[in-house]
């Protein structure tokens, strides 16, 4: 998930614009795999969606679980070994010009990992409501869908325009860390 500014987040410095920083060359990554990749989990949610919709708990309930998964390997293997990032540099990349400027690794890993929250809890949350057979039971026959169309709105919005919400928290979050300049 991209559209992060090329600046460490937490110096707030452009170096990774001018490819000295922690996201130049050797460490960046290009923005357009993570939209890439955010492309396909909407069109996955948006099957989840018309499953859970159609009363298609089941098939519903495992794609989120396997959309889940996907995410924790983003999370944990890191964003550079996604499935979905290695199909856009077999696959697209080598048909695309070079990206102009890399991006810190750091804001779609930590996007990666909100997506992995709520579509875990989603799917938990769904796989308790089968295995009980009382989807019903106190709206759990919802958890899947809400879950769902939470990543997607997410997902759309990084792969349509660009804009990655758990990337843009990351920031938020790194300034936040960052301690204050002494005053003069």
């Amino acid at each position: 998930m991209t559209s992060t500014p090329n600046a460490d987040p937490v110096a707030g410095s452009a170096a990774a614009s001018a490819g000295t920083g922690p996201t130049g060359p050797a460490d960046g990554i290009d923005p357009r795999g993570p939209r890439f990749g955010a492309a396909i989990t909407g069109v996955l949610l948006l099957v989840v969606l018309a499953a859970a919709l159609l009363g298609a708990n089941v098939v519903a309930t495992l794609l989120l679980t396997a959309i889940a998964l996907v995410f924790a390997w983003g999370v944990f293997a890191g964003i550079r070994r996604h499935p979905y990032g290695r199909l856009y540099a077999a696959l697209v990349r080598p048909r695309l010009a070079p990206p102009t400027e890399l991006e810190d690794p750091r804001p779609p890993t930590f996007a990666q990992g909100i997506g992995f929250v709520i579509t875990a809890v989603g799917a938990v949350l769904g796989l308790v409501a089968l295995a009980t057979g009382a989807p019903a039971l106190g709206g759990l026959s919802l958890v899947v869908p809400i879950a769902a169309a939470l990543a997607f709105v997410a997902a759309f919005l990084n792969s349509v325009f660009g804009v990655c919400l758990g990337c843009l928290l990351y920031l938020q979050l790194a300034r936040r860390r960052r301690p204050a300049a002494p005053s003069a």
